[in-house]
């Protein structure tokens, strides 16, 4: 019956690697599905230290995306105000402008990157009425926006590999159960 568990744990968990491309929450659930399996494994298989490495990276995922979104924009000399419109452009893009490429996961990377684009790029030349500068800001949102999600990627790509190798449920995998001794009998000589 692992098996079976086990074949569920690779589906959801790269359904949440590819959710990942659409600005959805998928390494959460890869978390999810890994804490799962350990729970009706009873953690033989996949026990906490893997369960607390997959949090961490999830988590380390998602400020790596965040941070590249924003230093992309930061970088090119975008003000804070372009940095928060860079995030809330990428967020709008993905849903207002996926439909531009009719391709699935390149038109959401494409909407992503063109609403961060827009996002800072709108800011910025309201801020400073420059259009050379608010276009420089909004292709730095854009490029770091898509940096960001490559490292997503590549750190779900890890997350999903690691889930897969340590949860294959081989039963040599499984500790042994606790041997209870047996009362002893002991006859008094007659």
């Amino acid at each position: 019956m692992h098996w079976v568990y086990y074949a569920i744990l690779i589906l959801i968990s790269l359904t949440g690697w590819i959710l990942n491309l659409f600005l959805l929450p998928g390494l959460w659930l890869m978390v999810a599905a890994a804490a799962g399996y350990a729970w009706i494994t009873s953690g033989w298989y996949l026990g906490i230290k893997s369960l607390v490495f997959l949090l961490v990276l999830a988590v380390l995922a998602e400020l790596g995306e965040f941070v590249a979104g924003s230093a992309g924009a930061k970088k090119a000399g975008g003000t804070r105000r372009a940095m928060a419109g860079a995030i809330v452009g990428a967020l709008v893009g993905g849903i207002l402008f996926t439909g531009l490429v009719p391709i699935p996961i390149l038109g959401t990377l494409v909407g992503v990157c063109l609403g961060a684009f827009l996002g800072a790029g709108i800011i910025e030349l309201s801020i400073r009425r420059e259009l050379w500068h608010s276009t420089r800001v909004g292709l730095g949102a854009a490029q770091g926006r898509l940096v960001g999600i490559l490292i997503k990627l590549l750190i779900g790509l890890a997350m999903f590999l690691l889930a897969a190798w340590t949860a294959i449920p081989f039963a040599s995998q499984r500790p042994a159960l606790p041997v209870v001794p047996q009362p002893t009998t002991t006859t008094a000589p007659t």
